[in-house]
């Protein structure tokens, strides 16, 4: 797979896909610009070169039809903001006036394509579609790691069509985290998952079991070990279908010798919209059964604190309470504070890991924060992901 570095982008037209799907308001505002700024590095080498540099991503679910309120418009306004210079929106992704405004385009310059996901021909993987995109292109570059997972015709088998493709500082950076963490980890390795449903889960459990020292469950997905475990958990949410497959899993970390670490206590309400006078804190045994847990103690919280401190590679994916409401936000506030205080490799993935970095005020504390959700999870269970794999094919059967 080649690196940015490994090309001469002079002179030559440049397809970057890019994962600009970015949260807009009613203004037509984009009110977070993190996946714009994780991709500015790479736009910046290929202008720097001399590149002829089309950009080209997705926004939101237009489901194959052109739409006004999915346009990428307020994202070119944002990246032009971004790099001080403009940025102009082609009014399609193909079409001859869009092919003559690439065509025109000089070395240095950019131009921005409107939504691909106008054309239902890009969730499809369309050939046709992607020789489209292709056309008039020297080199593809990727640094969309957020939809490398999905084999779209821009991430896909667009490179077909193209005789040079590229992974961008984005996508390698997340590759070679990937590679710190997962594969070549410094040890101990602790992970910190979780979530909703141990059934959304339990691909990345079992190929982490072999590859971590510590693991840590929390969110609604503890619930369903806890009950394995013979605790009473109220009406809590669980899955009565996992409850053999979390007591299989937790005999295989056993006799792997993995230590698993679930809440010892945990904040109970009647519902998640109690007010918090009606919240309280009981141990796992005592969890009475007319309530439900949202959030893990202050005891539970110590005691993954002093296990994580022994740990040298850390990986967080998913909150370990219903963080949203502030009642029940203590737990995953405190687990995130100490996370990125730690003096080693701290990696988190998963928008809302993201979400609750932010809302700590710790997402620049972490060594680095994956900008996929699903692309991140699907990494975590040892999938190799569609966009990544194309790379390698590059060229095959080039035409256009």
């Amino acid at each position: 797979m080649k690196r940015l570095e490994e090309v001469n982008f002079s002179g030559k037209k440049v397809f970057l896909r890019a994962d600009f799907n970015v949260p807009i308001d009613k203004e037509g505002n984009v009110t977070d610009d993190t996946r714009i700024r994780a991709t500015l590095p790479t736009i910046q080498k290929i202008l720097k070169d001399g590149g002829c540099l089309v950009v080209a991503s997705h926004l939101g679910r237009p489901k194959g039809k052109a739409s006004p309120e999915f346009s990428l418009l307020p994202v070119a306004k944002a990246l032009s903001n971004l790099l001080s210079r403009a940025v102009p929106l082609a009014p399609d992704c193909i079409g001859d006036e869009t092919y003559g405004m690439v065509e025109a385009l000089k070395e240095g310059e950019l131009l921005m394509l409107e939504n691909l996901r106008f054309h239902p021909e890009e969730e499809k993987n369309d050939p046709s579609f992607a020789k489209a995109l292709a056309r008039g292109i020297d080199i593809y570059v990727n640094d969309a790691f957020a939809v490398s997972h999905r084999a779209h015709a821009s991430v896909h088998a667009i490179v077909r069509f193209v005789p040079v493709c590229v992974a961008g500082y984005q996508l390698q950076q997340e590759l070679d985290y990937y590679h710190r963490t997962m594969e070549d980890p410094q040890r101990p390795m602790g992970f910190v998952i979780g979530g909703a449903k141990v059934s959304t889960k339990i691909g990345v459990l079992e190929n982490l079991l072999p590859r971590c020292d510590l693991m840590i469950i929390g969110g609604a997905m503890a619930n369903t070990f806890l009950k394995a475990l013979g605790k009473p958990v109220g009406r809590s949410m669980i899955e009565e279908e996992y409850i053999d497959t979390a007591k299989s899993f937790l005999e295989k970390a056993k006799a792997r010798g993995v230590e698993i670490l679930l809440p010892e206590d945990v904040v109970v309400a009647p519902s998640e919209e109690a007010e918090p006078e009606a919240c309280r804190k009981v141990a796992v045994d005592n969890v009475p059964n007319d309530v439900m847990i949202f959030d893990v103690g202050e005891a539970t919280i110590a005691k993954w604190r002093e296990a994580l401190s022994r740990c040298k590679t850390i990986v967080w994916n998913g909150p370990v309470g219903m963080f949203e409401k502030p009642q029940f936000s203590k737990g995953t506030m405190d687990l995130a504070r100490f996370i990125s205080s730690l003096k080693t490799l701290t990696v988190a993935g998963g928008g809302d890991t993201v979400s609750a970095l932010h809302q700590a005020g710790t997402y620049d504390k972490m060594s680095y924060v994956s900008t996929g959700g699903g692309a991140f999870l699907e990494m975590l269970e040892g999938r190799e992901l569609p966009g990544v794999a194309a790379l390698k094919d590059c060229g095959k059967g080039f035409s256009q």
